[in-house]
């Protein structure tokens, strides 16, 4: 008899662990394929690398740089930048694609807040990305705690921009955009990471046009503030399932668009359908700026928040790799 195990609180699973309850399976991949010429890592400045990491230590702060394994850290890190990631390093949802740890979180920190804050200041970053975990066991999905980050990071650095990159809080949208609505940042971020056809299998207990209405209705409420969006390509779908998607976000409102290529964190991950190549990268840029968005950046090294000061700032997406078409 299989009996499944009860998980104790702040255990962290990951891997075959995590997925073990995904309602698509994953089969583990016999060998992760080799990356095209076009993705390499920058690996640069380690004293800096190391300076932050020992910073976020002391302030017990997590990065989604370092939790979801993103290939950019180095680079990121080298230029003085990090992604914070609060509520802890322990995700309630198991998307099958992404790194951080599944299991029950802690109880959040009240702390974290100002020890953000203090960072942010210490770093003397002039912008910087919030994101999070899933919280689905607080009953405002952790809405409030951002909020109470972004006042703290106002007191300290009023002149810093502050974008959020926020879960989809399914279950409490109408309590989270009434906090966010009355504590706003200066960008709002929620990704979609891939087209609805995937959704079961890649993003369990999501649901597309949810994650459409968030962004929507938080637009409406504040109009003012920029809205973002960012997705994966590589996991299955096709190229008009992308422009479809792309047509959705503009009629959502959405103003800035990050699409970057998925990379297999492990074996026991959703296994890479395809490296998708430069000339479809450059279709989805220019499909999106027939659209109209403020900026949309497509290659495969960006992320969602891969230099989002730039892109905020209406500058063109980096091209660090290979121009070499495909």
């Amino acid at each position: 008899m299989n009996l499944k195990r009860s998980v104790i609180t702040g255990e962290k699973l990951r891997g075959a662990d995590k997925m073990s309850r995904i309602p698509v399976k994953i089969i583990p991949t016999e060998q992760i394929p080799k990356k095209p010429e076009w993705i390499r890592a920058k690996i640069s400045h380690p004293d800096e690398i190391a300076r932050i990491k020992s910073l976020l230590r002391q302030q017990k702060l997590h990065t989604v740089c370092e939790e979801a394994a993103c290939p950019n850290l180095p680079e990121c890190f080298g230029g003085g930048t990090a992604t914070f990631m609060i509520m802890g390093d322990i995700c309630t949802r198991r998307c099958p694609f992404c790194d951080v740890a599944h299991g029950r979180p802690n109880a959040l920190d009240v702390n974290e807040p100002k020890h953000l804050a203090e960072s942010v200041k210490n770093l003397n970053l002039k912008y910087v990305v919030i994101t999070s975990v899933d919280r689905d066991d607080l009953k405002d999905g952790g809405a409030q705690h951002f909020a109470d980050c972004i006042n703290e990071i106002r007191k300290t650095s009023p002149d810093t921009l502050i974008e959020i990159l926020v879960p989809d809080f399914r279950g409490r949208l109408d309590i989270a955009l009434k906090i966010f609505s009355e504590t706003p940042p200066d960008v709002f971020n929620h990704n979609i990471e891939t087209v609805p056809r995937l959704y079961r299998a890649m993003r369990p207990g999501s649901d597309y046009q949810h994650s459409l209405d968030l962004l929507k209705k938080f637009k409406q409420l504040r109009p003012d503030i920029a809205t973002k969006c960012g997705l994966m390509v590589g996991l299955g779908e096709v190229e008009a399932e992308v422009i479809v998607l792309l047509n959705d976000l503009s009629d959502h409102q959405v103003d800035f668009i990050t699409i970057g290529q998925y990379l297999q964190p492990s074996k026991s991950h959703a296994p890479i359908h395809r490296f998708v190549s430069l000339r479809e990268f450059e279709h989805y840029q220019t499909h999106g700026q027939l659209l109209g968005f403020k900026n949309i950046w497509s290659a495969p090294m960006v992320r969602s928040s891969y230099f989002a000061d730039r892109q905020y700032k209406g500058e063109a997406v980096p091209q660090p790799f290979s121009r070499e078409k495909n």
